[in-house]
Parts: structure tokens; sequence; C-alpha cells
């Protein structure tokens, strides 16, 4: 087995400068959100793409993928938002092993709702503190990095079962 090569203090310090950015950033927008529109952060990574989707509907596994999320975590989410009228659920005509998320018109409304106001969120707390140059540097960054990962780390490396 070969040595760990460790983080040296720079690294260490952008590491963590990033990780403490994500956190505040994320426990700030989800506070706003919640304040000032009553949906989670989850409600609205679901509710947006079903927005802007044909006729408000996605089938389930393409809902999953464009929020990243596990079939486990994104069933739960979609029945605490059926209980409170946000998405309904179908079966999927052309595949009956399927399924669809559809956006009620109360979702529609609850989206529409929120969305300015975390849009203005978003520019507050991210966009604003960079200049525009920055803006397209750190884009380009981010786009190299998610380039390079891998789609499943784990056939690249020794990960635990």
């Amino acid at each position: 087995m070969t040595e760990p090569r460790w983080l040296d203090a720079r690294e260490a310090r952008l590491w963590q400068s990033y990780r403490d950015a994500y956190r505040e950033l994320m426990r700030a927008l989800e506070s706003r959100l919640i304040g000032n529109s009553g949906l989670s952060g989850a409600d609205y990574a679901l509710l947006h793409p079903l927005s802007v989707a044909e006729e408000g509907v996605l089938r389930t596994r393409d809902l999953g993928r464009s929020v990243g999320w596990e079939r486990s975590r994104l069933s739960h989410q979609v029945s605490r938002m059926e209980k409170r009228g946000l998405v309904c659920r179908e079966e999927c005509v052309s595949d009956a092993r399927g399924s669809m998320v559809r956006l009620t018109d109360v979702g529609r409304k609850a989206i529409d709702a929120a969305a300015p106001d975390h849009v203005d969120a978003v520019r507050t707390y991210f966009f604003e503190q960079l200049s525009r140059e920055e803006q397209d540097q750190l884009a380009g960054l981010l786009d190299r990095i998610v380039a390079k990962i891998p789609a499943d780390p784990c056939a690249s490396a020794d990960c635990d079962e």
C-alpha cells in the first residue's frame, strides 16, 4: 500500500474554505427559502425541473438524475411533497415499469411564488460577491473539476463495499 499524499497547509486551507463556503451558502439559501416560501431546499430542487419540463411532468428516474439523487431519497421526498399536494405520481403510459412525477397546480403556485426571492438570494449571497471575470473563471474551474470526476469513483479506487 502506498503512503497517503496528505494535503499541505495551502491545500488544506483551500479545501476547508470551499467546504465552509458551500455549507454556509446552502444554509443561508435553505433558511431564506423556508422563511419566505415554506419550501425546503429539497422541495425546490424537485419543483424547479418539473416547472420547466414539458407539461410539468418528468419520468421519476429522469427527475432523480436531474438532481443527482438516489431512488430512495427521491421516493421519500416525492412522498412528502405528494402529501402536501405539490406533486402527484402517475403511471408511465409508455412503460408499465416506470412512473412519472407531475407538478400540481399547488406545486406550480409554490414554485412561482418562491422563485423570485430564491433567485435574489442566489444573486445576493453568491454572484454579487464575485466580479463577472471571477464568475467566468470559477465556472471554468468547476467545469474542469466535474469533468475529471469519474461516474463511478469506486470503479477506479479502493472503496469499501
